[in-house]
């Protein structure tokens, strides 16, 4: 798989600089976009120690440490270079990430993909605040979406309602070709609800 984000040389010494002033074997880097798709997307880049990563997390092996990118942030993360440009004061670290904001999908794009964004990019944030999240676990053969409700939409009484009503309409009307949508979670469990 082609590599989403370019690291400059320059931007793989100072951070393997970094690297080595944290005294932690093995430390890598993290790369995540929070709020990715949105407006307000930042790409952050963090340490991240032997075992901070997420199983999910794509690893890219550089010259002089390791890359943890995050699967959700994958898309947005083309063509992303970061670098550093040196200069009296020291110089400084940028990060550019022209699709951020918006992943490269269109018509053409996999159905996967588009559902994937709409849910990132429109749907999710605005679960956030109940600390909830939707994700696609698959597309069916018929075009049906299959989305898993997590954190607080779990056990929610409102879920039906919120997923066959806004989800739904949201996907139907942006996706034409999507068959409908179904539900994998178990809404007995009601450990995370949020009322």
């Amino acid at each position: 798989m082609s590599q989403p984000i370019q690291i400059t040389e320059s931007g793989q010494e100072y951070l393997a600089e970094l690297l080595a002033k944290q005294g932690v074997d093995d430390i890598a880097v993290r790369v995540f976009i929070t709020q990715p798709g949105t407006p307000y997307a930042e790409t952050c880049l963090a340490y991240c120690r032997p075992g901070e990563e997420e199983p999910s997390d794509e690893r890219v092996e550089l010259e002089k440490f390791s890359v943890y990118l995050d699967k959700n942030s994958l898309p947005f993360l083309e063509e992303a270079v970061v670098d550093f440009n040196a200069d009296r004061m020291g110089g400084q670290l940028t990060i550019k990430a022209p699709n951020a904001k918006m992943p490269k999908v269109n018509a053409d794009s996999p159905l996967e993909d588009r559902v994937n964004y709409i849910l990132y990019s429109e749907i999710n944030p605005g679960l956030a605040s109940h600390g909830g999240e939707i994700r696609l676990i698959q597309m069916t053969e018929e075009q049906v979406a299959v989305l898993q409700f997590g954190g607080g939409c779990q056990g929610c009484a409102a879920v039906d309602l919120t997923l066959k009503e806004g989800v739904e309409k949201t996907l139907m009307e942006r996706i034409p070709e999507l068959a409908g949508i179904r539900d994998v979670t178990d809404h007995t469990d009601t450990t995370n609800a949020y009322y």
